[in-house]
């Protein structure tokens, strides 16, 4: 069974960093292309960071570019979102996504979704 479980979230304050995992079972994940997205509150759920798993190329949201760090440690099947410089309005539940064969951060594509890990950022 395929299955994805993230930890890392909680509550920071403005301008502090977080460190979100991502720990797959039931597959390894080194050829999937994986993501990072969010949702908050009365929006819809938007691609924030993806890695791809053929050639390691990365895809950022404007609105995390320069801040957020996606990587991801295949000998351990995990991938991550290093979260600096984090802002009020990164507040979101992020969940991890993963796909063989999905585009960057096109959330329809991502057939294998985590529960998601809460993010509180205070101003």
């Amino acid at each position: 069974q395929l299955q994805l479980v993230e930890s890392g979230g909680g509550l920071v304050q403005s301008g502090g960093s977080l460190r979100l995992s991502c720990v797959a079972s039931g597959f390894t994940l080194d050829s999937y292309n994986a993501g990072w997205f969010r949702q908050a509150p009365g929006k819809e759920r938007e691609g924030v960071a993806c890695i791809s798993g053929n050639d390691g190329s990365t895809y950022y949201a404007d609105s995390v570019k320069g801040r957020f760090t996606i990587f991801r440690d295949n000998a351990k099947n995990t991938v991550y979102l290093q979260m600096n410089s984090l802002k009020p309005e990164d507040t979101a539940i992020y969940y991890c996504a993963l796909d063989r064969w999905a585009r960057q951060c096109v959330r329809h594509d991502y057939d294998t979704w985590g529960q998601g890990t809460q993010v509180t950022v205070s101003s």
